[in-house]
């Protein structure tokens, strides 16, 4: 811990020297890819979508969205006519690439907070993230290196039961259930990723890759229910639309993905008096995990605007026995657990869990105005009787939208409404039937988990959240502020410790922005939340200030 301050100084002072290095490239044309959770850009170009600026057909529903579908749109974003961003070029089809140089800072004062954020972990303290690099493509042949590095100081705050530590109660329901550690390590916390990185051959619409790229999978804007970028990104090989597939019918987009997950590398809790809770722990299986995984979108032709689909994932640990499809391409078996034979068919004596989504997004560019939900379940139906009977049971559920109203006056621009909320907790299904926390499993006891965070919804399992923003937005310039509701893991306060007065709730207020200049494109967000029933202490509150603040250079 004592040395952080000057790792945090490295940090910065080479972060700078990027900065001020890259300023200097010579100039070119070409379009740039956006992966997921790059600042500001990701959220302006589907806000474009609803103002008829940008190609109606893209779903935003499968990202990162390819630099190919939005070429024709990139000018959106500058400045001006001149761009830097090419520093070789054959023709139109080879060609090397900058990738925007990305800078991003969170603090939390008292507690860790904050997800869809890649590699920055949940950390009490100040972190800091830098990204940067170079796209290159050869006619059908593209190649494009993005790492990333993460610096935390990663201090000290209250775990669950203080000075104690988590009891035999927490860790049989969450410490040896899941990779997802209080806090990572004892003290300060570095680490470098392939991050953004890919390798892919593109014959559009279709392309074929090896990947560490972060994937979101659904129209949440807060929360995404199957795949987020609240992790860092994972090695995978992906076969991914490159672009919408027309057809008379309509369009569709798609991605199959065969991935590897790691483990975190901590236990599940270095809080309180470690030598008096670790008799609780249980070792995890060693090895990593296999994901695999499929989404849909169909856009109708005859209904513009209306994208409809579906995910499904399978998280396994390695060594399973079965055929090839059990063990590779689970997401090809029936839906139903009666359509599979042997006593195993629910999953539950087997070390894999799946889970299931349907998705909407319905936009309209001439209200401007979008609406979209997701609605998944962690576990099989028995068959559709028990489907229909039963719909809610382990189901999880997204809904949203957002509108932009034009503002005739001096500030021009749009007023923006956007609303979001996300239920993670189980139903009351639970009292008559087995329903575990999402993300959790009996025997995939890592959890769905990458390097210790969530693949899915960053509330993480039993959360609940709802948020409401206002703000005014003008191209990449935006002002607001945003309140929320956050419930941490209802299931471990209901169903554990079986007490409604004990839920841990985080209410919150906002203001973010963001402003660009030239080629620079600046963000801030600051958070002030007042937590209720703090790690599940009936009437024991605390605060917390949340500040993330950033920049971008565009070339």
């Amino acid at each position: 811990m004592t040395n952080a301050p000057y790792k945090l100084a490295i940090i910065y002072l080479v972060s700078f020297v990027f900065v001020l290095g890259y300023l200097f490239y010579p100039q070119s044309t070409r379009s740039q890819t956006i992966p997921v959770g790059t600042p500001t850009l990701e959220d302006f170009y589907r806000r474009q979508q609803l103002t008829g600026k940008v190609d109606s057909t893209i779903s935003f529903l499968i990202r990162p969205v390819n630099g190919g579908a939005l070429s024709q749109h990139t000018h959106l974003h500058y400045p001006d006519s001149s761009r830097s961003d090419v520093v070789w070029e054959a023709d139109k089809e080879s060609y090397l690439q900058l990738l925007p140089l990305v800078w991003q800072n969170q603090i939390n004062s008292t507690y860790p907070y904050g997800w869809n954020d890649g590699p920055i972990i949940p950390a009490k303290g100040i972190q800091t993230y830098l990204s940067a690099g170079l796209f290159a493509r050869y006619k059908w042949f593209s190649v494009q290196l993005k790492p990333e590095v993460v610096f935390a100081q990663n201090g000290n705050y209250e775990g669950y039961r203080g000075p104690i530590g988590p009891n035999k109660q927490w860790y049989d329901e969450i410490g040896n259930r899941i990779d997802m550690p209080e806090r990572f390590g004892t003290g300060s916390y570095s680490r470098a990723f392939w991050g953004q990185s890919s390798v892919r051959l593109t014959l559009d619409p279709i392309s074929l890759g090896i990947s560490t790229e972060n994937l979101w999978w659904g129209p949440g804007m807060q929360n995404s229910i199957l795949m987020s970028n609240t992790a860092p990104g994972f090695f995978h090989y992906t076969l991914n639309t490159s672009k919408p597939v027309r057809s008379y019918i309509g369009s569709f987009e798609g991605q199959v993905i065969l991935g590897r997950l790691s483990k975190s590398g901590f236990p599940p809790s270095l809080m309180g008096d470690t030598a008096r809770h670790m008799q609780y722990l249980m070792e995890k299986p060693e090895g990593r995990r296999y994901l695999s995984g499929i989404t849909l979108n169909y856009q109708p032709r005859w209904i513009p605007g209306l994208f409809i689909g579906m995910s499904r994932v399978y998280n396994t640990n390695d060594g399973m026995e079965g055929s090839f499809i059990e063990k590779y391409l689970p997401f090809l078996e029936p839906f139903t657990a009666n359509s599979k034979m042997g006593p195993d068919s629910l999953d539950e004596n087997i070390p894999r869990d799946q889970m299931i989504s349907f998705f909407f997004r319905y936009l309209i560019p001439k209200a401007k105005f979008e609406f979209y939900g997701e609605f998944a379940k962690n576990d099989h139906a028995y068959d559709g009787r028990d489907l229909q009977l039963q719909l809610h049971h382990t189901r999880a559920y997204t809904l949203g939208l957002r509108k932009l109203i034009p503002l005739d006056n001096s500030w021009d621009g749009n007023l923006q409404i956007a609303a979001e909320m996300t239920q993670m907790a189980v139903t009351n299904t639970r009292r008559i039937r087995s329903s575990g926390s999402w993300y959790i499993h009996t025997q995939v006891r890592d959890g769905y988990t990458h390097q210790g965070q969530l693949l899915g919804a960053g509330v993480g399992p039993g959360g609940n959240l709802q948020t409401l923003s206002l703000s005014w937005v003008k191209q990449l310039k935006q002002l607001g502020l945003q309140f929320e509701r956050f419930v941490h893991n209802e299931d471990f306060a209901t169903w554990v410790l079986q007490d409604f007065n004990r839920s841990w709730v985080d209410g919150s207020i906002a203001a973010f922005g963001s402003w660009d200049y030239n080629r620079f494109i600046f963000n801030a967000h600051i958070q002030y939340m007042h937590a209720y029933n703090y790690q599940y202490n009936e009437h024991q509150d605390n605060d917390n200030l949340h500040l993330k603040f950033g920049l971008m250079y565009r070339f």
